[in-house]
């Protein structure tokens, strides 16, 4: 009786373990990797054996940002989420040796079309993503992208189909020059962003520090049109109906470049993933992904 007893014990606190080890917690330990020259951080949610899904955030932002209910649901739902802090971000290393660009100048060159230089590209933090991939030996992955990061995640879907099993673009752009401009509001706030108490933005997950160097990839990268006609993996666009940043005009124009893609508006969404809105965006992203295993 007693050996039994010590038995279930033993069987229960495993049990309890693996709950805890399998819910995702934005403080969760990440691992770090040099990839392409440069040390990111990454950390993983959810059963080896089950299909990946990379997860890519937008500019400034960690991978905490997030948060933990879509990291769950994804888990849940039966997916292997990968999670990694862009370059400048979260504990991957911080590019300060690469300078700090002028921004005004930079996306002043940018608007009569000349070309200049970039600390990096939305290619190279592209190319970090595949890299990942490559070392925790995942052949091909579901690829989601916020914002920043659904050009980010655009890149790889067109530049490399091979790892792509489907693309999900949320409230992102094409970069194309005709699609509306952000609010007022919004472009003060980019103006004032050196203003922002960098540890209060931190532990929310945001590095201003790391704006300069990221907004100049998203300059340098331009009108991204015709990569993004490239695209040929399952594609799932979704907006919010009311993002005053990039309006759902960049959302519209990205479904109607990428052949046969699916595009969905949300109501009370803007360039955010809000509380009551968030589970639809879920249930949508998980039927659109079991569709195209």
């Amino acid at each position: 009786m007693i050996v039994m007893n010590r038995f279930i014990a033993i069987v229960f606190w495993l049990l309890i373990s693996f709950e805890a080890f399998a819910d995702y917690s934005v403080d969760q330990e990440t691992t770090s990797v040099n990839l392409n020259g440069v040390s990111i951080a990454y950390t993983v949610a959810g059963n080896e054996e089950d299909p990946a899904v990379l997860m890519i955030m937008g500019l400034m932002a960690s991978h905490k940002v997030w948060g933990e209910e879509i990291v769950n649901s994804l888990v849940g739902s039966g997916y292997r989420v990968i999670l990694f802090d862009n370059r400048d971000t979260g504990n991957s290393e911080k590019l300060d040796r690469l300078g700090k660009p002028n921004l005004y100048w930079k996306f002043f060159v940018s608007s009569i079309g000349f070309n200049f230089s970039a600390p990096y590209t939305l290619l190279d933090m592209a190319d970090d993503g595949v890299a990942l991939l490559d070392h925790l030996q995942i052949d091909r992955a579901h690829v989601v992208g916020a914002s920043m990061g659904g050009m980010i995640a655009q890149m790889i879907a067109s530049n490399y189909p091979e790892k792509t099993k489907s693309l999900v673009s949320i409230m992102s752009s094409t970069g194309a020059p005709h699609l509306s401009q952000m609010s007022d509001s919004d472009e003060e706030n980019f103006s004032n962003v050196e203003d922002i108490d960098v540890a209060g933005a931190e532990a929310y997950g945001f590095f201003p520090e790391a704006m300069p160097r990221q907004l100049t990839a998203i300059f340098k990268a331009g009108d991204r049109s015709n990569i993004i006609r490239k695209i040929k993996v399952p594609s799932l666009v979704q907006h919010g109906e009311n993002d005053t940043l990039l309006p759902v005009d960049h959302g519209k124009h990205t479904a109607e470049l990428i052949k046969d893609s699916e595009f969905k508006v949300y109501r009370d969404m803007g360039h955010n993933l809000p509380p009551d809105v968030l589970p639809v965006v879920v249930e949508d992203m998980v039927r659109f992904f079991k569709e195209n295993e």
